[in-house]
């Protein structure tokens, strides 16, 4: 089994820097990503620090430097309606925010370490319009105006499928994201009659653009969605550690044509003894045993994470597989 970590604010940590500098600095985002590789040797690199934010910045959105070490996050968000979600002007890759700079840090890696896969990060609409509205009012949206949603998260897509052709005219692929959307934060009846209809639409014209099925990477308690979330076309799944696990793995059944990425308890990778590992680590192995295309993740990577517990999975890992295990 591949072991697949999610290395995003970690990059800061293995060059000793802070995620608010390495997430505003092209030089030390390169370094930090390019030394995680050169630790991890994971797949795929996806560039950035603060993931969730890079297109709602170039939307409009303030974010701040949080102090120490913590991960930067919006402060402000600049739509007071459904209507100023819609009226926005969609953001031009070559020149928004910092979307130019890790499009150039993402060609920088791929060029350093051809044989890598290199992703850049695309955020679904809803994940976006979180950080446009607030979560609240977008929540209020939903419940009380799933129509207007359902533009407003259209108008939004239509700019991410530009982003999508500007990554693949670089030679770059995605990784797309949505964990805004999830259970508990909505139901599975509003996710599909209001998320799912963007949302899936969305996946299918980047699926087009790049040529091949995108991840769907969507966190929290995703059990409920999974059928929905499989019916975009999507590849990649993961099976998140906030969902009941072994439920999902069930529902997943026959469809072994998807990958799916089972993450580990995130707390426990940045702070278990060695044997918590091992057992964590055990577990979603028995969870995966026989299914083919599964790998092991572990959800984003905190920042405190020692690269010494991420360097012993990789390495347990590879020892049960030259075992045959």
């Amino acid at each position: 089994m591949d072991f697949a970590p999610s290395v995003y604010e970690h990059a800061a940590r293995v060059i000793n820097r802070r995620p608010w500098d390495v997430s505003r600095d092209p030089e030390l985002m390169f370094e930090g990503h390019a030394e995680a590789y050169r630790l991890y040797a994971h797949r795929p690199i996806v560039v950035g620090i603060d993931i969730y934010n890079l297109e709602a910045e170039a939307l409009g959105a303030t974010v701040r430097d949080p102090g120490g070490n913590g991960l930067p996050a919006v402060t402000e968000h600049p739509c007071a309606d459904l209507d100023a979600v819609r009226a926005l002007r969609l953001p031009n890759p070559s020149c928004d925010g910092r979307l130019p700079m890790v499009l150039e840090v993402g060609a920088r890696l791929a060029a350093e370490f051809p044989e890598a896969d290199v992703r850049i990060p695309v955020s679904g609409p809803f994940s976006i319009a979180a950080s446009l509205l607030g979560l609240d009012r977008l929540l209020i949206g939903v419940a009380l105006q799933p129509k207007e949603t359902r533009a407003a998260l259209r108008h939004l897509v239509d700019g991410q499928v530009t982003f999508c052709a500007n990554v693949r005219s670089r030679g770059l692929d995605i990784a797309f994201f949505e964990s805004a959307a999830a259970p508990p934060l909505l139901s599975p009846r509003l996710f599909h009659q209001v998320v799912l209809p963007p949302l899936a639409d969305m996946i299918e014209r980047a699926a087009h653009v790049v040529g091949h099925p995108v991840p769907c990477i969507i966190g929290g308690d995703t059990t409920p969605i999974l059928d929905d979330i499989l019916s975009t076309g999507t590849g990649y799944v993961i099976c998140p550690a906030e969902t009941d696990q072994a439920a999902f793995m069930r529902c997943m059944g026959d469809r072994t044509d998807v990958t799916v990425r089972v993450n580990t308890a995130p707390d426990v990778v940045a702070s278990g003894s060695v044997e918590e590992i091992r057992r964590e680590v055990d577990r979603i192995l028995a969870l995966a045993a026989g299914r083919p295309n599964v790998c092991l993740g572990t959800g984003a990577l905190p920042y405190e994470t020692p690269p010494e517990s991420v360097l012993w999975i990789r390495n347990y890992v590879a020892e049960l597989a030259a075992a045959g295990m």
